[in-house]
């Protein structure tokens, strides 16, 4: 038996580990329902190897990883294959990699240079300051919208979670029918469900386009078409705000917005999440997360690393932020004028 000592010890052990991987402090995790930790990495090793898309385009040799970690998952007590684990799909180097643990924690395992720089470098605060009136908010907390001194309509849209909320969109949208121009401001949108966003790219189509190119298993899938919707179109000029912070379902967005003739993109290059990714379950109760398709912009490049760049680059700090300036909207009402 082992001593109460001990387990203390062991604990504590684990939750800085974990706490340090996800920033959490407070990760209590339960003792896993087996005891040999290399069928977890065998399970793990093997899913990545049938599904994930990335490994010529990034210069992986994933039997070197196996060789590698396998001997060091085979040695490992407990909780310690987590740490495995982690420096193994680490080295994916993909936002959209992730580990669970059994209490439904996701832990990160890469974050992308540009999301990693463009942190903090937009504050809702000093966007509000450009208004004469209180900014009105819909679908919960997850959109923001008024209209700008000239006449610029503008809605914020924090993420695109699946839910109802999207919806209220088209009523966000005939509050701003009658301005002179728009801007979707969707800076820091980490992404959510292309069900959500297509409502809204919907709004600004004149007729049907294609989606983005998408393999599978290195295979092209069907070309799909997204179709206009919506009780009237919004013709007017729009700008789009992105930055590298905008990530995954958000680049799709903005990929396909750059396709309407009536839209500029502004701001700097998204993070780079192309992956489509999947949970699947470990023998533990672990799960893994991981990219299944390689979604390619309009030109072909991955949006993996490379993400969506803009028609127009506005480069901006934390010190601009800071200061109380947003570059990237003065910018965009610039062009709207």
């Amino acid at each position: 038996m082992v001593s109460s000592t001990h387990h203390m010890r062991f604990s504590i052990a684990v939750v800085f580990l974990l706490g340090t991987l996800a920033g959490c402090s407070d990760l209590v995790v339960n003792p896993v329902p087996h005891t040999d930790n290399s069928i977890d990495f065998e399970r793990a090793w093997a899913i990545t190897d049938s599904v994930y898309p990335y490994f010529q385009f990034k210069s992986i040799d994933w039997d070197s990883v196996h060789s590698v970690f396998q001997p060091l998952a085979e040695k490992t007590k407990g909780d310690g294959i987590f740490q495995i684990l982690f420096d193994m799909l680490a080295g994916l180097k993909d936002g959209h990699v992730d580990l669970k643990t059994q209490t439904g924690l996701d832990v990160r395992t890469y974050t992308p240079p540009r999301t990693e720089r463009d942190r903090f470098t937009v504050d809702i605060l000093v966007v509000r300051k450009f208004f004469t009136e209180d900014l009105k908010q819909a679908g919960g907390d997850r959109m923001e919208y008024g209209i700008l001194p000239g006449g610029i309509g503008y809605v914020r849209i924090s993420t695109f979670e699946n839910g109802s909320w999207i919806y209220e969109f088209d009523n966000v949208l005939s509050y701003l029918r009658d301005t002179k121009g728009l801007i979707i401001d969707v800076r820091d949108n980490g992404g959510g469900s292309t069900n959500m966003s297509d409502v809204v790219v919907s709004r600004f189509l004149s007729s049907a386009i294609p989606y983005f190119p998408v393999y599978r298993g290195g295979k092209p899938q069907p070309v799909l078409f997204l179709q206009p919707s919506g009780p009237f179109p919004y013709s007017k000029p729009i700008v789009v705000l992105i930055n590298g912070v905008s990530f995954s379902t958000t680049e799709c967005f903005a990929e396909m917005m750059k396709q309407i003739e009536t839209v500029t993109v502004v701001g700097d290059t998204t993070g780079g999440g192309g992956g489509a990714p999947e949970y699947y379950p470990l023998p533990s109760g672990r799960q893994i997360r991981v990219s299944t398709k390689n979604i390619c912009r309009y030109d072909g490049q991955p949006m993996e690393w490379n993400g969506v760049p803009p028609d127009v680059v506005v480069l901006q700090t934390r010190a601009d932020v800071k200061n109380g300036y947003d570059l990237q909207l003065e910018r965009a009402i610039g062009l709207l004028k």
